[in-house]
């Protein structure tokens, strides 16, 4: 069985992200149709694991963390042969799905900032595309270093500022309001990142844009993958239609022949914990 524990107390600080409990309900509500729009987050996914480092194996324990619909769980399980994987998401709804998928883990739900693991339990903690929802990246690090094992590897994919900016732009060419996700600044997650006590095997930030044939398509993906808006001063109630034709107009200034290009900036750590610690 996963050696757990209970949780250490360690409030997020109230700061601009979405309230997680939100989140939550919202990759819940979501569970049925991720899968089949998480074109973004599958290549994210497939690019981190091309990253971990060559020497890392043989790995007896393995955490996916914000595991989502376990997609990687499966993938892990097959790179890592004869070790447990345990997945953590703090969307139940996520969870309840991943168990339907036959990945042979553990499945918690649990809140990244405070694992309900014990301390120095695993080789390996693999997050993709889920640590930009928390709001204390501090804590989120400090976690990870708690429960890997001295010379265990944290690697994670994240976004940072810049994600979405054809649509921010977009709806700022029509009013002020908050439309779109926010997203820490690379530099925070480098200064972050070195201040942690991990060693930083590496941390590089890369774009990756996808196209669409109209806005519609990617609000409606977004929609699918419960990453649409949930920021703290978005509108509520809907959004007048001249405002709305304003925006749609304004984010054809951007299209391609490939069609209305969404950009994202992905951010790839590699951390290894210290023999020592």
């Amino acid at each position: 069985m996963t050696d757990l524990s209970q949780p250490r107390l360690d409030p997020a600080p109230a700061g601009h992200l979405p309230d997680k409990r939100q989140v939550a309900a919202s990759f819940s509500r979501a569970a049925a149709t991720y899968d089949s729009v998480a074109e973004l987050q599958r290549d994210v996914g497939h690019q981190l694991l091309a990253r971990l480092p060559a020497g890392l194996s043989p790995v007896s324990r393995w955490l996916d963390l914000g595991s989502g619909t376990g997609y990687f769980s499966h993938l892990l399980a097959r790179r890592f042969e004869y070790s447990q994987g345990i997945d953590v998401d703090i969307a139940e709804g996520m969870l309840r799905h991943a168990r339907t998928q036959g990945a042979g883990t553990f499945h918690i739900a649990g809140d990244a900032e405070r694992l309900p693991l014990r301390s120095a339990t695993c080789a390996l903690v693999f997050s993709s595309l889920a640590v930009q929802w928390c709001a204390n990246f501090a804590a989120v690090l400090a976690e990870a270093l708690r429960v890997l094992q001295p010379g265990g590897v944290f690697a994670f994919a994240s976004l940072c500022t810049g994600t979405l900016h054809e649509l921010q732009e977009s709806w700022r060419a029509v009013d002020g309001q908050v439309h779109v996700n926010r997203f820490r600044a690379l530099d925070d997650y480098q200064g972050l990142c070195g201040a942690s006590g991990f060693e930083v095997i590496g941390l590089e930030c890369r774009p990756h844009v996808l196209h669409y044939p109209d806005v519609r398509s990617l609000t409606h993906e977004l929609k699918a993958l419960g990453a649409h808006n949930l920021n703290p001063g978005r509108p509520g109630g809907l959004t007048g239609r001249a405002r709305l034709l304003g925006m749609l107009q304004a984010y054809e200034v951007f299209r391609q022949e490939a069609g209305l290009p969404a950009s994202y900036q992905v951010v790839y750590a590699i951390l290894r914990k210290p023999e020592g610690a």
